[in-house]
């Protein structure tokens, strides 16, 4: 069953030169199962993906399914020891990149919980950035 929660979204990305973080406080869907949970919520201006719903898919500890779907779709898959080939759109085009999971830490029960995922994005086996999002989810009052 999905229930109303608060979602605190912390995103990082590092390119080696430069880095950027971002912060995104709002309000999402949960759903807890025992060994997935999903985690959606709608973007907004500020993340540059306003319109769009993202949605992430937790399979046990070692994999996470990132799905944004709206004017720019991406499907990533970030699992521990697999490199994936997913498709990433943004608001100027869509294209393949590789995805290397570094860390998934998912301390999450049925009330809400964090989930941090760090990875490794490519394109065309050309470094593009290291990426970290930390993820908080907390019952709505």
């Amino acid at each position: 069953m999905k229930k109303k929660v608060n979602i605190k979204l912390l995103s990082r990305q590092n390119d080696g030169e430069q880095s950027e973080q971002m912060e995104l406080r709002t309000e999402g869907l949960f759903s807890f199962g025992k060994d997935s949970y999903e985690i959606s919520y709608t973007e907004t201006e500020a993340t540059g993906f306003e319109g769009c719903t993202t949605k992430l898919v937790v399979d046990g500890s070692s994999k996470v399914v990132m799905t944004r779907t709206g004017n720019a779709s991406s499907d990533l898959i970030i699992e521990s020891g697999i490199k994936h080939h997913c498709h990433y759109g943004t608001p100027f085009g869509k294209f393949m990149v590789g995805v290397t999971a570094k860390r998934i830490n998912s301390q999450m029960t049925a009330e809400g919980g964090t989930l941090g995922v760090s990875y490794v994005i490519d394109v065309n086996s050309s470094y593009i950035g290291d990426f970290d999002i930390e993820v908080s989810v907390t019952p709505r009052n």
